[in-house]
Formats: C-alpha cells, structure tokens, sequence
C-alpha cells in the first residue's frame, strides 16, 4: 500500500495569524500532523503544501518534504481544497516520478487526530474495497429548513419528532481525515471541477469518531479549547503516573543495601 500524506499549510491565515506554525503545547500546530504521519509505517511520502516559506522551513525541520511553495492562485481564502491536493499530486508525478496509490488529507486544524483512527482508516480502505474512507461524528441534531418561497420554516430532519432512542443520528464531517485511492481523487470529473468533493461519494465509508474527540482549530476560541484539552490530558497523565507509582510494590521503593 503506497500512500502519500498531503498536509495543507496556508500561511495566511485570519481568525489566528500564522496558525499553522503557532505554538501549541511546545510544537508548532503544523508539528502534529507531520508527527503522525510519521508514525504510521504505511506512509511512505509525507508533503507539505505551502505558500509560505517560513511555514516550509518548519515542516522540513519535523520531517516533512515541501518539494514546492504553493502558488498565490491556489492559496486564496475561496481555494478549493481538491485543487490544492491536485497540484501535489501531480508535481511529485512531473518532477520525482512518484505517484501514490493512496492520498491521505490532514489538517494541522486537527491536532487530536490519533493514529489509532487514521489506522482505522486504512483498514477499512483495505478490507471494504471502497474508494473513500473519511472521518464523521454522529448528529442527534434536529433539523430545520427555510422555504425562500413561502419564507417560512419547516422540519427537514426527522420530518416527524421522536424520541431520542427511536432516533437515527445524521453523520457529520468533521475534518480530520480524508482518504482515497489515486483512480478516484483524479478522476475526470474531479479534475474538470464538476465534482468538487474530497471523497468518493458513491464508494465511501466513515470512521465515526466520538463526540469531543477532535478540536478543530479555526477561531481564537478553538484555539482555546485545543489548549485546554491537551493541558487536562497532560493532569490525566501525570495523575496515572502518581498512581503507578503508588499501586508499586513496597520492595521497589526499599533502599537495599548490602
């Protein structure tokens, strides 16, 4: 299984200026990814997409390639992604001869990605034959829709009020993985535009991730929530610490002397 992780990496960003290369818990956000990709064997390239070469700059030094700096036309605020993934893919193919049998999106907006997932991921690709594995979450929302016509409001998801256990949730996007097979992502028609999705919408499969899981930093107010996560996991970590130490043998805290 031969597959290419694209990691996108604007370095314009708005809501949090320079985010992609921002400390976050002593690494830059643009650090996790390129880590994780790292420590998944299957992947064999990992590449950076940038315009910016200060963002490349750190990529390089946490292990990733950036073969190119992304052109400005491709780095708008109102880009597509699947262009973006497009021009990668076929930059590595004219100048290193290297095509991919898998692509594999991540963002650095997802830092609390896990391999676990993304090795779930893979494994669905390989055992279900489908062109598309991306990352969900379960939606118990209730829906509702305007109708521009009558410029009233009506219920478009369930139609009818249910309780909660008769309830089949919706599945929602939710960013921290997008995997396909090279056939797919460059297909005629994603490459002509007139499908812009990430996916394969006729041969997909999710990973359904627990609510609370991911943080997906885009405000100020993400970046919040992402620091105080990783600062309550590092309190769970040091707590299981103390706690192994005290569930320890006495023997092992007895200074033996001879």
């Amino acid at each position: 299984m031969n597959i290419l992780a694209i990691i996108p990496a604007r370095g314009g960003s708005k809501s949090i200026p320079k985010k992609n290369i921002k400390d976050l818990a002593g690494k830059p956000l643009i650090a996790y990814p390129i880590e994780l990709a790292k420590s998944i064997a299957l992947i064999n390239k990992i590449v950076v997409s940038t315009d910016s070469t200060e963002i490349a700059e750190i990529a390089r030094k946490y292990g990733a390639e950036t073969p190119f700096i992304r052109d400005g036309a491709l780095a708008k605020d109102e880009t597509p992604m699947l262009p973006v993934l497009h021009h990668s893919i076929k930059f590595l193919e004219e100048h290193q001869h290297y095509k991919a049998d898998y692509i594999l999106l991540l963002y650095p907006t997802c830092p609390f990605l896990s391999r676990e997932r993304v090795l779930e991921a893979i494994k669905i690709m390989d055992e279900s034959g489908c062109n598309s594995v991306m990352s969900v979450e379960e939606d118990y929302g209730r829906f509702w829709k305007l109708d521009e016509a009558t410029n009233q409001y009506f219920p478009f998801y369930p139609l009818n009020y249910i309780n909660r256990q008769y309830y089949r949730p919706l599945f929602r996007e939710n960013g921290a993985i997008y995997f396909s097979k090279y056939a797919a992502l460059m297909s005629p028609d994603k490459l002509s535009g007139k499908d812009t999705r990430l996916i394969d919408k006729d041969s997909v499969e999710l990973v359904v991730m627990k609510p609370g899981e991911m943080v997906d930093i885009d405000t100020p107010n993400d970046w919040n929530k992402a620091t105080e996560k990783i600062n309550e996991r590092n309190k769970e970590k040091i707590q299981e610490k103390n706690e192994e130490k005290k569930a320890a043998p006495a023997s092992e805290n007895i200074d033996n002397r001879s």
